[in-house]
């Protein structure tokens, strides 16, 4: 429903440079944005409470649907701040008790649907179910039996239900984990089932992949993460609960150890994956952490870290000048819309404030803010499970990934790259081009037609640290793809369509901080088809640096430019890529390339990188490697 009150004013506290001498953020703000985003959403709920008909798009389940989703994921919101601060916020818990009623009443025309009824709704049942196990004593205790009943009777109808094996396992079980504390019907073997579905996903290092597939991205960390930990906040006393908590916390601070090499020292989360539109929800992971004691960051760093990623959306235009979170990165950026994506589905960025269920007086709160490992030293990593190489550097800031592991698909798929999971780089400063055939971080044979071949179904070949370089790669049997436009809705994976088979690719990554020399071996080339080596995608306002440079090493690439898109994306107006490749057709053979991204330094590092006349690649730091042994190794 439109709202005709005008839109409300966001007061915010003074910055506080003593406390927080990163981000000045400090709880007073947190509760601010908090406060805001809820009281500028409810502007559009229906007088009951029970929906909120945000305005913007619909997802492909309609507007009961939509209107669910925005109660329930502010519902989430809510509960952070009604647990953290319960005598200061009787308004919120005055305002969601009225919601639950209406919404739950078997005689209400505008209920919501039940689990049982409609798929969405089992995703929107754990946020309540959550939220009202975080706030038992201020809301669920006092809220008519009449309406305990009618939750239960409405929460009961996911017993049985089938859910996805991905991260929703987990929202059957925190709803009938919920329901077996209220005096509810539950399935233990619901509960069991999902829990062992959960552990099958368990790739090592605190790393799942979201289902069967290469599917890694910040699911990972706001719901494989989050939810366990929720888990024993909710049944502390459930006997399977408390034999897994040793696990399921050292997993946490494993995955932790990794997650906060991801954060670029502008706050922005590594740039990769599907549901971005959930943007500071990536902040869900270091607060969890703190909030059951799994993590082996200290409360200073876990809050620079979060409170990082909420100032680098909310000081890029997340929230709108009417206070509601639209579907975007930084503004609203409508092609990146999902099919499962409506108005009321960027409030899961809620997750990213659950810190707020800590009171003022937590360590997480009170400690002085830390820098973040990129902030203090050039980083170099291997995350093993995803496949990516991790090169920050303190000069600029940028976290990078090259990417020879996740490609949400599987080893010997045949299907169109996904942008957000298959191009070799991902970056804390740029976001991917979004159609799926792009010279974004490529390297790809280009038909007569002009089509560009797609990589999924790679062969992960491995990682290696080579005396301070780390080396990466992968080998694709290449394709090029006519997708199908009835292929299904987008839930992350890359297009399906018939495929025609192109040249067998391998690809190394020799990375050391900003630059990267790209290692290409070509076999099965023919019917004319050109080589390009694509780099890293910028906005032209961009104050970073991206190239992409020959070398006097192998084949011959005797062609450049940069691939231009004068029309908005989620980052500026104006894309631009560079690449190098060849004039005509690509014979088998070598390649390559020196591919960089980073800031105003970045120039004097290409300058210096060079081949040795022993056949080494000597970056500008004098650290050399030699890519034909590597080639060499790989080809056994």
């Amino acid at each position: 429903m439109p709202s005709t009150a005008p839109p409300l004013a966001l007061a915010l506290p003074p910055l506080d440079r003593k406390l927080s001498p990163y981000t000045g953020l400090t709880r007073e703000h947190w509760c601010a944005y908090a406060d805001h985003l809820l009281r500028s959403a409810h502007r559009y709920a229906t007088d009951d409470h029970a929906n909120l008909h945000l305005p913007g798009a619909n997802s492909a389940y309609g507007p009961r649907s939509d209107s669910l989703e925005a109660f329930a994921r502010t519902f989430l919101l809510a509960s952070f701040r009604m647990a953290g601060d319960p005598d200061g916020t009787g308004w919120i818990a005055d305002w969601y008790a009225q919601g639950l009623d209406a919404g739950t009443d078997p005689a209400n025309p505008d209920r919501w649907p039940t689990p049982g009824e409609l798929g969405q709704a089992k995703v929107e049942a754990a946020s309540l179910a959550v939220g009202l196990a975080l706030t038992r004593e201020v809301l669920w205790d006092k809220l008519p039996g009449r309406v305990q009943e009618q939750l239960i009777a409405w929460f009961e109808t996911v017993i049985g239900e089938e859910y996805p094996p991905i991260n929703w396992v987990w929202f059957q079980i925190v709803v009938e984990v919920f329901l077996a504390s209220v005096g509810g019907r539950y399935s233990d073997g619901d509960i069991d089932a999902g829990l062992a579905i959960h552990d099958s996903l368990h790739r090592g290092h605190g790393w799942f992949a979201d289902g069967p597939e290469r599917a890694y991205d910040h699911y990972v960390g706001w719901a494989f993460q989050v939810y366990p930990q929720l888990l024993q906040l909710m049944a502390p006393e459930d006997p399977r609960v408390q034999a897994r908590a040793r696990r399921d916390g050292e997993r946490l601070a494993d995955f932790l150890d990794d997650a906060v090499h991801l954060v670029g020292a502008n706050g922005a989360p590594l740039i990769q994956g599907r549901s971005l539109i959930y943007r500071f929800a990536a902040a869900a992971p270091f607060w969890a952490g703190q909030l059951s004691g799994q993590t082996r960051l200290s409360p200073g760093v876990s809050r620079r870290a979060a409170s990082g990623i909420l100032d680098y959306f909310v000081r890029r235009g997340a929230i709108t000048s009417d206070g509601l979170l639209s579907i975007g990165w930084h503004g609203e950026f409508p092609g990146m819309k999902q099919s499962y994506s409506g108005a009321g589905s960027p409030y899961w960025a809620a997750k990213g404030m659950m810190g707020l269920a800590l009171p003022a007086e937590h360590p997480v709160w009170t400690a002085v803010e830390e820098p973040l490992p990129v902030e203090i030293a050039d980083t170099r990593r291997f995350i093993g499970a995803p496949g990516w190489q991790v090169d920050g550097t303190v000069a600029d800031g940028v976290v990078r990934v090259r990417n020879h592991g996740t490609d949400h698909a599987n080893a010997g798929v045949k299907a169109a790259d996904s942008p957000l999971y298959a191009r070799l780089g991902y970056s804390t400063s740029t976001f991917p081009d979004l159609e799926p055939e792009s010279l974004d971080n490529s390297v790809v044979l280009v038909d007569p037609d002009g089509r560009l071949t797609h990589r999924t179904g790679f062969e992960f070949l491995g990682q290696f640290e080579l005396g301070g370089v780390q080396a990466g790669a992968s080998r694709a049997s290449t394709n090029w793809i006519t997708i199908d436009p009835d292929g299904g809705p987008d839930h992350g994976s890359g297009a399906r369509g018939t495929a025609t088979p192109g040249p067998e690719v391998t690809v190394v990554s020799l990375t050391r901080g900003a630059v990267e020399l790209r290692v290409v071996r070509v076999r099965g080339a023919g019917g004319g088809a050109r080589l390009r080596i694509g780099g890293w995608p910028l906005d032209t306002s961009s104050a970073l640096v991206s190239e992409v440079r020959p070398v006097p090493w192998g084949e011959m690439l005797d062609d450049a430019g940069t691939w231009e898109r004068q029309a908005p994306h989620p980052m500026g107006e104006h894309l631009a890529i560079p690449w190098i490749g060849t004039s005509g057709a690509a014979a088998d053979g070598d390649y390559a390339a020196v591919v960089g991204l980073g800031g105003e330094g970045l120039h004097a590092e290409l300058e210096g990188a060079r081949f040795t006349a022993d056949g080494k690649f000597e970056f500008a730091d004098g650290t050399a490697v030699n890519p034909a042994g590597i080639l060499g190794i790989l080809s056994r």
